[in-house]
């Protein structure tokens, strides 16, 4: 897999931040795959994200990992990162300028390389799935967005129309993080927007139940069947949201 690392400017509004996403595909593929962007969690574009959007990318879709935080603001903990990640939440306008400067790289650098057709989608994990679901709030023109275990509070819900997304979420059900009320007020949002959701709710799962070695009693934990069960149900409802099946 190639990995190339790119500088993108995040949006004249939000100053003069510089990002850095990764550009992720197989390079041994010449047909030209869709684009997927790859919202991390709240640590950030680290290694375990190009990891991570290696996984994804396989030999289905040309990845682009996005940094909400600027070249070189990279989170030392979890403290560090709710440091940066909370106020992005509380404002949803830079959130979105922010997911959507990545969307825009992602689009032009990987057309630049000729790996692309005219579909597009996004996934997000965590905090990444909260800007997925931002970049649909804000009308991109995907046909899927994925948030798995994700945020689904926004501070600004999404107007009738906008999403032009089908929209899945993969959620534990006792994930504290984003609890069964946060479900609701989102299921009450969408349909208020009349946007087309889908949810898959796993008993027992907790949050950031991707991601190995995250366990912490009560609040987070990997579960390699709910992840294993996630990857499938993301590629497949992807598929079916490029072939118009949903």
């Amino acid at each position: 897999m190639k990995v190339e690392k790119i500088k993108y400017p995040m949006g004249a509004q939000i100053g003069a931040l510089t990002a850095e996403g990764a550009l992720i595909y197989d390079e041994t593929i010449s047909a030209r795959r869709p684009a997927l962007l790859m919202a991390p969690n709240w640590m950030g574009m680290t290694d375990a994200a190009i990891e991570r959007g290696k996984l994804v990318a396989g030999d289905r879709y040309v990845v682009f990992v996005a940094d909400m935080y600027g070249q070189g603001t990279r989170p030392a903990d979890f403290g560090e990162a709710a440091a940066l990640a909370n106020p992005l939440r509380e404002n949803a306008a830079e959130q979105r300028k922010r997911i959507r400067a990545a969307y825009d790289a992602m689009i032009a650098e990987a057309s630049k390389r000729n790996l692309i057709d005219d579909r597009r989608a996004a996934v997000g994990f965590c905090f990444g799935g909260g800007n997925v679901l931002e970049l649909a709030r804000d009308g991109a023109d995907v046909a899927a967005a994925v948030s798995i275990h994700g945020d689904l509070k926004t501070a600004a819900a999404a107007k009738k129309g906008a999403v032009k997304a089908k929209l899945l979420v993969a959620h534990g059900a006792p994930d504290p993080v984003a609890p069964k009320a946060d479900r609701d007020a989102f299921e009450i949002e969408m349909d208020a927007a009349g946007a087309k959701w889908q949810m898959l709710i796993f008993s027992g799962v907790y949050h950031a139940y991707t991601d190995q070695g995250s366990d912490v009693p009560g609040v987070a934990g990997w579960d390699e069947p709910a992840c294993r069960m996630t990857y499938a149900a993301t590629h497949q409802f992807i598929a079916d949201a490029f072939a118009d099946k949903l």
